[in-house]
């Protein structure tokens, strides 16, 4: 499909807000990714232990605030299963948000993104009426909707921790204006777990089934599966690589049919996640050897686009908008 046949440019979604320029998940990430052009502020969502939302990648939060790092805190480290998985740390929901307000920021991955590391320690970590508040103020100022993309990350070991995230958002969605079919500012909701999707229903905005990358085949990805999706969703957000994989040399190889068959069944297409440097980007789409430059990011867009993604997660909006302007512009 050539340019300028599709009647609606790809939806921008500012991964964790501009987080290949600031610190993710921070309002000054958000707000950059929403002025780089971005359509969609995208949120991990995990809980306090007083049941407050709040935006961070994972529940466990030493990696990406400043909390190894204060005394007060060192007895809080400890260890936990998420998911089959045993991982050591500290925990979101071991802190109230209170204690939550008085972390910082940090960058997650330094050594790519040095830049992002300067600003380690400036910001607070936001909650999600905070997301809401701003998304609307930006939609005011920028005079074009910008919505929230909020994931519900591991819903059902918050739920066996007593901290469920669906009752909170639905409640917090039902009361900023959020909820029904004309929202004040546009939103999906995004879960790796149809469970928590169902639970989310009632709101009568757009569900994303997330889908995990790695594996050869998986059920959800057949026609079948995607038809069993439609009946609680309304998009799906595959890892890229079932759109497009990569070859053993790490170059794009032929595409699979998941685009197409997903639109067979009545879905939206997101895939996750687009970055510009070169130590995400295909090799033959690379640039000189520094794994922190910026490469080809131009070219791996215009591929996603060619097949009819409808829209797309980036670390970099403002690439991606670029990318948008020049695949169909006039």
């Amino acid at each position: 499909m050539r340019r300028n046949q599709r009647k609606h440019p790809v939806t921008i979604i500012s991964h964790r807000g501009a987080s290949g320029h600031r610190p993710e998940h921070t309002l000054a990430s958000y707000e950059l990714g929403a002025r780089h052009g971005g359509d969609f502020i995208e949120i991990d969502l995990v809980s306090t232990s007083d049941g407050h939302l709040i935006a961070r990648h994972e529940n466990e939060i030493g990696h990406t605030t400043d909390v190894a790092g204060r005394p007060e805190f060192a007895d809080r480290r400890t260890t936990r299963t998420v998911d089959g998985r045993e991982v050591t740390g500290w925990f979101a929901e071991d802190f109230t948000l209170a204690e939550i307000k008085t972390l910082r920021a940090v960058e997650r991955v330094p050594d790519l993104r040095p830049d992002n590391a300067a600003h380690d320690g400036r910001y607070e970590i936001p909650t999600m009426a905070e997301i809401i508040e701003l998304a609307k103020r930006l939609t005011a100022e920028l005079r074009r909707p910008v919505g929230v993309y909020p994931e519900t990350k591991h819903p059902a070991y918050h739920a066996a921790a007593g901290l469920a995230l669906e009752p909170p958002l639905i409640a917090l969605l039902r009361e900023t204006g959020l909820a029904g079919p004309e929202p004040e500012v546009p939103v999906f909701l995004q879960s790796f777990e149809a469970d928590s999707l169902r639970g989310l229903a009632e709101l009568e905005l757009p569900l994303v089934q997330l889908m995990h990358g790695g594996a050869a085949f998986d059920p959800v990805a057949t026609p079948e599966g995607l038809a069993e999706v439609a009946g609680y969703a309304q998009a799906i957000g595959p890892d890229k690589a079932r759109i497009i994989p990569r070859d053993k040399e790490n170059d794009l190889v032929e595409p699979t049919s998941l685009v197409a068959d997903a639109h067979a069944a009545g879905l939206l297409v997101h895939p996750y996640t687009f970055r510009s440097e070169n130590a995400h980007l295909p090799a033959s789409l690379r640039s000189g050897d520094d794994p922190t430059a910026n490469g080809d990011f131009a070219a791996e867009y215009e591929a996603f686009f060619e097949l009819g993604v409808d829209g797309v997660f980036t670390d970099h909006s403002r690439h991606a908008f670029l990318a948008r302007e020049i695949f169909f512009g006039e």
